[in-house]
């Protein structure tokens, strides 16, 4: 039997489910659709090792990513935000079990992604009280240390891989820019194509929440601009400033902390391309462009 032949027949006995089918395969967890007794579709988020190191991430829990899933997307439905409701959340009562977040199925035309209708959901998502909760990726600490951490220590990793890397900005002014970010919403920093459930343009979903944050505009829209490079993410960046602006006011463009979290999302994206995907053309690419905004920045 095939690893996913062995989660469909624990997934079967233990839940009594019905057409279970792979649907989604990241590093830390599997997505399988399925159908209940009852004849309702729902998602099936299941941890693979709980533990993982990559260049980007070297501390990830997935069991603590899973129930931050669960407690994020039950505050935001709650809401009324577009998210996968969460129906369970069941945490492995033995070794060689995984920990399972079935929530509800949310379907997909495949369709474009409206950039004003995403950018206006992002406005909105920004408006909501976030849930009290400290973030996993905010590593125990506050999010503009956090973000300065990780800069510098991606930078480094990067550094690692690429000749003649250049020193990184000053600490000193990197902490002032991340300094500028307020805690004040709960920001995505995840959103692209594959983490949008989409009909008729419109977002019936935004998914997973592992890289989640309270930030504030400039936090989300630094990483929007680093991922809206890459046509696979589907962001038709003018379309969501615009839909953004239509009820909440967008981060200048001179503004430092933009520039820093831009910076924060280039170097990961860098650090994808150069170790945990390696693109032999996208690897160097993404480097020279974190290494630019690196001098952009210290100008």
């Amino acid at each position: 039997m095939t690893g996913h032949d062995v989660l469909r027949a624990h997934l079967a006995s233990r839940w009594k489910l019905d057409d279970l089918q792979p649907v989604g395969q990241g590093l830390e967890f599997t997505v399988f659709r399925a159908v209940t007794p009852d004849g309702r579709p729902v998602a099936l988020r299941l941890t693979g090792r709980r533990f993982s190191s990559n260049v980007n991430d070297p501390h990830v829990d997935a069991r603590r990513l899973l129930i931050q899933e669960y407690r994020i997307t039950r505050h935001l439905a709650a809401a009324g935000f577009p998210v996968a409701e969460p129906i369970e959340l069941r945490l492995a009562e033995h070794d060689g079990e995984p920990d399972v977040l079935m929530s509800r199925y949310v379907p997909d035309d495949g369709g474009r992604i409206d950039g004003p209708r995403l950018g206006a959901t992002l406005a909105r998502l920004h408006r909501i009280p976030p849930p009290p909760l400290t973030p996993v990726a905010a590593e125990g600490t506050a999010t503009p240390r956090v973000l300065l951490a990780r800069v510098l220590r991606r930078w480094a990793e990067v550094g690692r891989l690429v000749g003649d890397w250049p020193a990184p900005p000053a600490a000193s002014a990197l902490a002032e820019a991340f300094g500028r970010v307020r805690t004040t919403a709960l920001v995505h920093l995840d959103v692209r194509g594959a983490n949008i459930r989409r009909c008729d343009g419109r977002v019936e979903a935004l998914l997973d929440w592992s890289n989640a944050l309270l930030g504030d505009p400039a936090a989300e829209f630094g990483r929007l601009i680093e991922y809206a490079r890459y046509p696979e993410n589907e962001l038709d960046l003018t379309g969501i400033r615009d839909g953004y602006a239509r009820t909440s006011p967008l981060p200048p463009d001179d503004d430092p902390a933009l520039l820093a979290c831009r910076l924060d999302a280039a170097l990961m994206l860098a650090l994808v391309f150069l170790s945990e995907a390696p693109d032999p053309l996208r690897g160097p690419a993404a480097a020279d462009h974190a290494r630019e905004l690196g001098e952009r920045f210290a100008a």
